[in-house]
């Protein structure tokens, strides 16, 4: 999601975390002021000026006031105006980090909002204000060039290969209709999947590519967070910067993303190599005969075309039309070699650090991030219309 609607974002200084002592008008967000916020969610980003559900107030509250890493000094920020009102406001949801050698508290903001005009003034003071502190390090895998310029501007930098999201076809008539829908939403409820079937089984046949080939002496098996917690914390130990959740945030994490029906249910998938041993594994959301929505792919060390091409082949087996997700440095090589593979710009993926160390790790690429360490799973991305 946009920190800010291309509108909103003209003259206001990168989203960085907010400093210790604020300016006037700028705050930590509170559970009473949820109604406005959600309100402004509503304009800025559905176009709709009314009140908030409830169901978006509660999912508002969760998120973002009762994640495990809250702590006013790491969450979210509104600003009111001389009345009173919040005519602006940041989402940031706090998470646990390794980053070179230390652990940090890093932050993922989430949505940046203003009240229309009104609110420009309101937004340009909060900027300014979270801009006087010193981020360990905070990033948005979602922002929009005006937003990107911004952060670029202010001293943060793009990733750009977590910039594009990879997508990868296995019944090609189904995924165009798919595509379709995302561009069209009225047109998914027209029964087509019935009518497609057969023309996708014969694409299979005629077109190899459509069916990828299995690695040799590779099995898979369902896994919980148990198994997910454990590849995490092996399987990224390589990177420089990289995730460090507790036991309690990533099942909480897992939890809150699977509250995001729309994408379909919430799988983990262990990738087990003829020896027996686990080689990697991946976390995504499935919708049988639609979309697998892939969040994290983890894997040892060297097996990563074994473990990318387990999954493509599990995936098309198991009646998935396409599948999709963030690219990552590690897998590109991996993900390059698939065929019905293409990539488009998902959105600026965007950093922001104090410690020139960090940056540099960043920057060469030694990072893990995205997936859950992400916004892709929110439900403020796909719901609340």
């Amino acid at each position: 999601m946009n920190l800010l609607p291309n509108s909103l974002l003209n003259g206001i200084p990168p989203a960085v975390p907010v400093a210790r002592e604020p300016a006037r008008g700028v705050r930590s967000m509170q559970v009473t002021d949820l109604p406005s916020v959600g309100r402004l969610f509503n304009k800025a980003f559905r176009r709709k000026n009314e009140e908030p559900r409830q169901d978006l107030l509660d999912y508002l509250d969760h998120v973002f006031l009762k994640n495990p890493g809250y702590a006013p000094e790491y969450g979210s920020i509104v600003h009111e105006d001389n009345a009173g009102h919040i005519d602006s406001a940041l989402l940031a949801l706090p998470m646990s980090f390794q980053a070179s050698g230390r652990r940090i508290t890093a932050r993922l903001l989430c949505a940046f909002m203003a009240d229309g005009k009104p609110g420009f003034a309101g937004a340009a003071k909060l900027a300014r204000a979270i801009r006087l502190s010193r981020p360990d390090l905070c990033f948005s895998d979602n922002a929009s060039p005006t937003s990107a310029d911004h952060w670029t501007t202010g001293g943060g930098f793009v990733l750009p290969v977590q910039s594009l999201e990879w997508r990868r076809t296995f019944r090609p008539f189904q995924a165009g209709v798919d595509r379709l829908g995302e561009r069209l939403p009225a047109s998914r409820h027209l029964p087509l999947s019935a009518l497609l079937r057969p023309a996708d089984g014969v694409a299979r046949r005629l077109v190899g590519a459509c069916t990828p080939a299995m690695p040799p002496g590779t099995a898979s098996a369902e896994a919980g967070p148990d198994d997910f917690f454990a590849c995490a914390h092996q399987m990224t130990e390589r990177f420089a910067i990289r995730p460090d959740w507790s036991y309690d945030e990533l099942r909480w994490l897992m939890e809150t993303a699977a509250s995001n029906r729309l994408l379909g249910q919430l799988r983990c998938k262990l990738v087990i190599d003829g020896r027996g041993v686990t080689i990697g594994c991946y976390l995504f959301f499935g919708q049988p005969g639609k979309v697998a929505h892939v969040l994290n792919i983890l894997c040892r060390a060297g097996r990563e075309l074994d473990v990318v091409g387990h999954m493509f082949a599990d995936l098309a087996a198991s009646g998935y039309a396409t599948a999709h997700g963030m690219a990552q440095p590690f897998l590109m090589n991996a993900l390059m070699r698939q065929r019905q593979m293409s990539f488009r710009h998902r959105g600026y993926f965007c950093m922001v650090t104090q410690h020139p160390d960090i940056r540099e790790a960043a920057i060469r690429n030694d990072i893990f991030v995205g997936g859950l360490a992400s916004e892709s799973w929110s439900r403020l991305v796909t719901d609340f219309r």
